[in-house]
């Protein structure tokens, strides 16, 4: 077993919580108290109704989740919402506190969006001043716009992407944010970026993009469990004998066509 402050001073080296962006994102602790040591991580994208049984079967010492399973303050977000009041109520029954780390992860080195950079094979990766989060890198080939949205897509292990094709013909240099970040395309632009990558793009960020000629991919959150082996390589970095069980659980929408 392994001391479980040790655990999260290194973790906290490279994903503080003050990188966290917005200041209802709670990161952190979200429920329970923090053991004293642990042996058994589990680890999954959310916490929720779902993974409950497998917690339960696994047994773990501490939950690690990427979005935060009560996101803003508690006592609002328990009023407001009987399943997930009942869901912490059953995980506190259970005596297994759970830690989230969302942006703070999205935004510190080797976290969700350094390992996206990576899976795309990008180089020369920075993070815009900016815009910490964001990752801005290369191809080493460019390529046109249709063909690298379907690399994307085979890259992140997901079944669709929604294209907006409006801008530069090809492709080389390469804006992303992972989940829902849609909205970070102009900083991208002006980067000189050729495409954006990002999530959950509302109705009139898209037409904003089309008018102003650009190109954005819209990936589903989801590709966003890429957090599960990047966390994981980041804990057995600390302690090679603990016992971590990851899960991805959450399966995209049917494309209906």
């Amino acid at each position: 077993m392994i001391e479980m402050n040790k655990v999260l001073r290194r973790i906290a080296k490279d994903f503080p919580k003050r990188y966290a962006k917005a200041n209802h994102d709670r990161v952190g602790l979200m429920t329970g108290k923090k053991p004293d040591k642990i042996q058994k991580v589990f680890l999954s994208l959310d916490m929720d109704w779902e993974v409950l049984p497998l917690v339960k079967e696994f047994k773990p010492d501490v939950i690690i989740t990427h979005h935060p399973l009560i996101y803003g303050t508690r006592a609002r977000v328990l009023k407001a919402d009987e399943s997930k009041r009942q869901l912490v109520e059953e995980i506190d029954r259970l005596g297994i506190p759970v830690y989230s780390f969302h942006t703070n992860f999205d935004t510190g080195k080797g976290g969700i969006n350094d390992s996206l950079a990576e899976a795309l094979g990008l180089t020369n990766v920075y993070a815009p001043e900016k815009d910490i989060m964001m990752r801005i890198g290369e191809l080493p080939n460019q390529m046109e716009a249709v063909e690298f949205a379907k690399k994307a897509k085979t890259d992140f292990h997901v079944d669709y992407a929604l294209l907006i094709n409006s801008g530069a013909k090809n492709i080389k240099k390469v804006g992303i944010v992972g989940g829902a970040g849609s909205r970070g395309w102009r900083l991208a632009r002006e980067e000189g970026c050729d495409i954006f990558i990002s999530g959950d793009a509302p109705h009139h960020v898209r037409r904003d993009i089309v008018n102003a000629q650009y190109n954005y991919l819209d990936m589903p959150h989801e590709i966003e469990k890429i957090f599960m082996p990047a966390m994981k390589k980041i804990l057995l970095e600390v302690d090679p004998t603990l016992e971590i069980k990851t899960v991805d659980h959450e399966k995209l929408p049917k494309v209906i066509q």
